[in-house]
């Protein structure tokens, strides 16, 4: 009695999984893999065979597993792609041993059974890597949201540094930290993408109720790196802190946008990006109490230290509603004295007193200076 396809493809199996093995071999990419991963593909291809031999003998049973003989690691070394390549040199191996492998006028539903095998097994390929993908994306969330919390507190180690590395962060020329309201809904993978694209590095977290996205660049003008960031985001005030040098101190700047998001809303017509440094007079208003020393130790101090009653004559243009002529009564002098003055005030400390903006910041350091207790 001649001995039923199963028990003889069941006999072959040995044999079948080496020469499948060995047709991989051939593949370059697969020729690179260290010896474990190799090792771990020949355990795939035996158990295999061993379930498609259960299966031939049982098809109207479920297809079985046979990704768990290796480790979820191989998804790493071995694309999907690269799967489905190694599962069609196998069944190829196998097809080819049909007529040998099938008992006498069997050879038609073996064919069938390998060919509906090798679907099932290229969906079971699609559904692992589909698994593994979304723990890893879920891992990596979970760490880059702890690489985040580090820099927002200013913790940041050799750990965090080489976890934001491992995250695709690239050391380069610029590093600086813009904030958002929490409240949208960003899509974050395209953001990524998009960064990449444009040779940026992206680290994203939440922190006080507001997104915080880190970004760094190898060159370039760190505005126009925030700018490309920012028209990636749905409506609503974009807030930069400083630029720095490196991941390692970028707390500051974190911290600084942080505060001006928190102000911004008080600035209904802010450009968008806008610069925390921008937003120091609604900060100082709202009590902040790191900005009013800003405004301090940035506008006051300059001012009375340039002498030249620098102080004095922003204070009378100012109480003049910017009138030179106004100002040069209340000071005695001359206007042309007065618009020397206004000059040396915008190049001391930025900010012209003949602009709103810079009046407003002006006003308040003035106040802050008379009443520094406030």
């Amino acid at each position: 009695m001649a001995q039923p396809s199963w028990q003889r493809v069941r006999r072959a199996s040995a044999r079948l999984s080496r020469a499948a093995v060995a047709e991989m071999d051939a593949l370059p990419w697969f020729r690179a893999l260290p010896a474990q991963e190799r090792s771990y593909v020949g355990l795939v291809v035996e158990a295999g065979l061993g379930a498609f031999t259960a299966w031939l003998r049982a098809p109207e049973a479920p297809v079985p597993t046979v990704f768990a003989a290796a480790p979820r690691e191989l998804t790493r070394a071995v694309t999907l792609k690269q799967t489905v390549q190694l599962i069609r040199l196998a069944v190829d191996v196998v097809e080819r041993e049909v007529p040998a492998l099938a008992a006498p006028g069997d050879e038609q539903r073996v064919r069938e059974a390998v060919l509906r095998y090798s679907r099932e097994i290229a969906f079971a390929a699609a559904d692992v890597y589909a698994s593994a993908a979304e723990a890893r994306g879920a891992w990596d969330a979970r760490v880059e949201a702890g690489v985040v919390d580090a820099l927002v507190r200013g913790a940041v180690g050799s750990l965090v540094l080489s976890r934001a590395a491992a995250l695709g962060w690239e050391r380069g020329a610029w590093v600086v930290a813009a904030a958002a309201p929490a409240d949208r809904v960003v899509d974050l993978p395209a953001l990524r993408a998009h960064t990449r694209a444009a040779g940026l590095s992206l680290l994203s977290g939440e922190s006080t109720g507001a997104l915080v996205l880190v970004v760094g660049g190898p060159g370039g003008a760190p505005a126009d790196g925030v700018a490309e960031v920012a028209r990636r985001l749905p409506d609503g005030p974009v807030v930069h802190g400083p630029v720095v040098g490196e991941l390692a101190d970028v707390a500051t700047s974190v911290q600084e946008a942080l505060a001006g998001l928190a102000a911004v809303g008080a600035w209904p017509q802010a450009p968008r990006p806008v610069a925390a440094a921008a937003l120091l007079a609604e900060r100082a208003v709202l009590g902040e109490a790191a900005a009013r020393t800003r405004l301090l130790e940035d506008v006051h101090a300059p001012l009375a230290a340039a002498g030249g009653d620098l102080l004095a004559t922003a204070a009378a243009y100012l109480e003049q509603a910017g009138s030179l002529e106004g100002a040069a009564r209340l000071l005695v002098v001359h206007p042309n004295t007065v618009r020397y003055r206004l000059k040396r005030i915008r190049e001391v400390v930025g900010h012209d007193p003949a602009d709103a903006r810079g009046a407003l910041v002006l006003r308040l350091a003035l106040v802050l200076g008379r009443e520094p207790s406030l």
